[in-house]
């Protein structure tokens, strides 16, 4: 079996089929010194609970937990620049499941450092870096993928986990469906006076969502929506020039704020394949769906997506099928189809519904979230969502 793509989705993959046990070769563009790295840049992921028991399924949660923050609660508010958060909101504790912490902060760093120690670890993994497709051809007994320096790889499945602009994908014949939001997500770390509590900050502006998310020690994650010509005017700024714009938006409920970490600046869209699946491939991850980051759920998603392809193969395996065959795809493509647009609807509702700063909306929204937060079986309902609890989950994920 062959995955494209290297990034988390792609090592995740391949470290839950090797366990089926199958034979996987990983075809990865970027040079090993490149992932490898272990400098903090920033970037940080909220993993849900159940991508949590994915991770801890596949031996990984052992190490990483030490470097985790749990996130003990969730509070949602409307608010505007320097007026701060609104009365009406949400709050979600973990207190109100038995489960635990809804979810964790883990930096990039190490979730990438764990995948790639266990995955050269593995002996039914063979991780090729700085490895580019350049063709693949799918046939009635199995995939072949030529490499850049002319060199084949065969295979029964060929996987892309290559991201939205996936070759896998495109080379497939899978065309994609979208549109962009113009909006523009400007993503850093931030280090404050004050402790977070384990608290995670979802407060929506009208020019989009600004989610302040605990790291360990007192430090935040922070995923900053702006219009787009206003973002990208503020990536240019310098450091001081950058947390000047940030301030009146955060707030100072943790204190003083400073810079931890490097800056990051991406344009947001929906992009959604319009298969999840053709002849002896399959997609993951941002090759099969990219929503808009308002609930975090990006890659927890595609972790998903790694945990059903994984179930779906192995289970065909076990019954002596072609794990490549078209039968065995489909119950894949069937089980992510509704989940991911469901998805795609909600994120993409919620940021019409809140990324403005119409009267009468904000008082139908405040009002909706005051409503729901006096409704403990509601409240629970949605903090079950955010956990990743519901739905037909894979077994790695319960």
């Amino acid at each position: 079996m062959a995955i494209v793509g290297g990034g988390l989705n792609g090592l995740g993959l391949a470290l839950a089929l090797a366990r089926a046990p199958l034979d996987v070769t990983v075809i990865d563009a970027q040079p090993a010194e490149t992932r490898a790295s272990d400098g903090f840049d920033g970037r940080s992921y909220a993993l849900a609970l159940s991508s949590v028991r994915l991770l801890t399924a596949l031996g990984l949660w052992e190490t990483l937990g030490d470097t985790a923050q749990p996130i003990r609660e969730i509070k949602v508010s409307d608010g505007r620049v320097q007026d701060g958060a609104a009365v009406l909101g949400l709050h979600f504790s973990s207190a109100e499941i038995e489960e635990g912490p809804m979810g964790q902060m883990v930096e990039d760093r190490h979730l990438r450092r764990a995948l790639l120690d266990a995955v050269a670890a593995h002996p039914r993994i063979t991780h090729r870096d700085s490895a580019t497709v350049t063709a693949q051809e799918s046939g009635p007994a199995g995939a072949v993928l030529t490499l850049a320096g002319g060199e084949t790889v065969a295979a029964r499945l060929v996987v892309g986990a290559d991201g939205r602009q996936s070759g896998v994908a495109s080379r497939a014949g899978i065309g994609r469906v979208g549109w962009r939001y113009g909006q523009t997500a400007l993503v850093c770390a931030i280090a404050h006076e004050r402790p977070h509590g384990g608290i995670a900050h979802q407060l929506f502006l009208p020019a989009g969502p600004l989610a302040i998310l605990p790291l360990t020690g007192n430090r935040s994650s922070i995923v900053w929506t702006e219009k787009t010509g206003l973002a990208e005017a503020v990536n240019t700024l310098p450091d001081d020039g950058y947390l000047q714009v940030l301030r009146p938006r955060f707030g100072d409920f943790l204190g003083d704020i400073d810079l931890a970490g490097a800056r990051y600046c991406y344009p947001l869209a929906l992009s959604l394949a319009k298969a999840f699946t053709a002849p002896r491939v399959a997609l993951v991850g941002d090759a099969a769906h990219g929503v808009h980051p308002i609930a975090g759920q990006g890659l927890n998603a595609g972790l998903r997506d790694v945990a059903a392809l994984a179930q779906v193969v192995t289970q065909a395996r076990a019954r002596g099928e072609d794990i490549g065959a078209a039968q065995v795809l489909e119950r894949y493509a069937r089980w992510r189809r509704f989940d991911t647009a469901t998805l795609a609807a909600a994120t993409d509702l919620f940021n019409r519904l809140f990324s403005n700063d119409v009267a009468g909306l904000r008082v139908l929204r405040d009002l909706g979230m005051a409503a729901v937060n006096r409704a403990p079986g509601l409240r629970r309902a949605f903090i079950r969502e955010a956990a990743g609890l519901t739905g037909d989950l894979p077994e790695l994920m319960r």
